[in-house]
C-alpha cells in the first residue's frame, strides 16, 4: 500500500459499479482514475517508484487495461512494452500458456521474440483478485526466461487470494489500493 493521501486520492478516482458483470459483484472501474489527469500520473508515478533508476528491459502488460498503464510505466522506466494478449491477437509466432477461469480454459500469448532470456520485466494489470491470469502471464515470461522482477497492479481484492499466488512463484507485489470483503 502507498502512502495514505496517494491512496485517498486513487480511492475517490476509482467508480464502483455494483452488480458488475453480474449479480454481487462490485466491479471496480478504473476509466475514470484514467480519465482524471492527476489521478492517473499520480497512479503510474507511485507504479514506477520503486523502479526509478533501475534497470528494467520491458514492461509486461495485460490486455487491456495493462496496456494503457503498462505503456506508461514503460515510458518513465525507458523500457520496452510487451503486450500479452488472447490467444489468436497477435500476428508473428506467439507462445501460448493455458490458464483457468471460472468455468472452463483460456489462453494467453506473446510473440516469441518479445522477451528474451535474462530480461528484467515488470508484469502491470488494472486489477489483481484471484490472480489466474496474473500467474499465467508471470509463468508464460518465465517460460520464456524473463527475470520477472514484480507484478503490478492499481487494485488490490485482498480476500480473492491473487497476491499469495504470484509471491507463491517468488515475484513480489505492488499494489495501490485494496478493497476488501469481496
Amino acid at each position: 500500500m502507498v502512502a495514505e493521501t496517494v491512496s485517498d486520492e486513487l480511492l475517490a478516482a476509482i467508480r464502483t459499479i455494483p452488480d458488475y458483470p453480474k449479480k454481487g459483484i462490485l466491479f471496480r472501474d478504473i476509466t475514470t482514475l484514467l480519465g482524471n489527469a492527476r489521478a492517473f500520473r499520480r497512479a503510474v508515478d507511485a507504479l514506477v517508484q520503486p523502479w526509478a533508476g533501475s534497470k528494467i528491459d520491458q514492461v509486461a502488460g495485460i490486455e487491456a487495461r495493462g496496456f494503457i498503464l503498462g505503456g506508461a510505466v514503460a515510458h518513465q522506466l525507458s523500457a520496452g512494452f510487451v503486450p500479452i494478449r488472447k490467444k489468436g491477437k497477435l500476428p508473428h509466432e506467439t507462445v501460448r500458456i493455458a490458464y483457468s477461469l471460472e468455468y472452463g480454459l483460456d489462453e494467453m500469448e506473446i510473440h516469441k521474440d518479445a522477451v528474451k532470456p535474462g530480461e528484467k520485466v515488470i508484469l502491470v494489470d488494472d486489477l489483481i483478485a484471484t490472480g489466474g491470469t496474473a500467474e499465467a502471464a508471470t509463468k508464460l515470461l518465465q517460460q520464456m526466461g524473463a527475470e520477472v522482477v514484480a507484478a503490478c497492479f492499481i487494485i488490490d481484492l485482498p480476500d480473492l487470494g491473487g497476491r499469495a499466488r504470484i509471491e507463491a512463484l517468488d515475484v513480489p507485489v505492488r499494489t495501490l489500493v485494496d478493497f476488501p470483503g469481496h
